[in-house]
């Protein structure tokens, strides 16, 4: 095993972590930073399976939340309505993202130039809603009406592209659908759970049928115990990165707004497009 390889698992995993829930593109930040350090990750597979450590952090956080739906759905109608209420804004993102998967890992995913030009117009789009806020009709992200739920979740196909960052589209959704900014990153929190868990076991069933399929082979994940590790590495640092991030942001944005990320995201999208051009990356 080498050990510069765990090294970059676990540096991806921190980066993964610190990412996942801020507006500013996790698997954009993972993608280029793979990159720059030279980590092979064919498919993203790494990519999408340490997302599942940053989910589970947050899923943490708001298990009192999680077990009084789960407890309550069979009694409580407000627990059905919440779970009714994030499957309806999941089901957009999963059916565009059945369709376009191959598409996404294949294509997408190599054009760093994409993630570069969708962290600036991203950017762009954060500060003028910023500047311009829709009326505040939402205060508490467990009382999003349906319809206003749906509308995120459509907002959230757009992160299909990387460098749009799921949780900046959502939370951008959000607050053009009038929640406000403690209650569209709330939102992104709780959409981002069954989303997040859906890919992961996506990854993990196509991984399962490649190795069993000897038809596949020739376009095999690089699923050895090697891997194995360095996705555990990644997946653990990923946790308690994540765990460590989600209130601080939460308090922060609440205070200050989104703008220092919309900011970061365009100074970002920016650099990534020089180094392209001076053929350094």
């Amino acid at each position: 095993m080498d050990f510069l390889d765990l090294i970059r698992a676990a540096f991806l995993g921190v980066l993964q972590g610190l990412t996942e829930f801020l507006p500013v593109s996790s698997t954009g930040h993972l993608l280029i930073f793979g990159r720059m350090i030279g980590y092979d990750d064919p498919g993203g597979v790494f990519t999408v399976m340490i997302q599942l450590g940053s989910i589970l952090a947050v899923m943490w956080l708001y298990r009192q939340r999680i077990i009084d739906v789960i407890a309550g759905l069979p009694t409580k109608p407000e627990a059905r309505r919440f779970a009714l209420m994030l499957f309806l804004a999941f089901l957009p993102a999963a059916f565009i993202g059945l369709l376009a998967n191959s598409y996404i890992r294949d294509e997408l995913y190599l054009r760093l130039d994409i993630i570069a030009i969708a962290l600036i117009l991203g950017g762009f789009a954060m500060l003028a809603i910023e500047k311009w806020p829709p009326k505040i009709e939402v205060k508490d992200a467990a009382e999003t009406p349906i319809w206003r739920a749906v509308g995120v979740g459509a907002f959230q196909t757009l992160a299909l592209i990387p460098g749009v960052s799921r949780s900046g589209a959502t939370i951008f959704g959000g607050l053009a659908l009038g929640l406000d900014r403690r209650a569209a990153a709330e939102f992104s929190f709780f959409l981002a759970m069954p989303t997040m868990v859906a890919a992961f076991t996506y990854d993990l069933v196509r991984m399962i049928r490649t190795m069993s399929d000897p038809a596949l082979a020739e376009n095999a994940v690089r699923f050895t115990p090697d891997f194995a590790v360095e996705i555990a590495v990644g997946f653990v640092f990923a946790f308690i990165s994540a765990a460590l991030v989600v209130k601080p942001f939460l308090d922060f944005v609440t205070r200050v707004g989104f703008g220092p990320f919309a900011w970061y995201r365009i100074v970002f999208g920016v650099f990534i497009l020089g180094i392209l051009a001076l053929g350094w990356l």
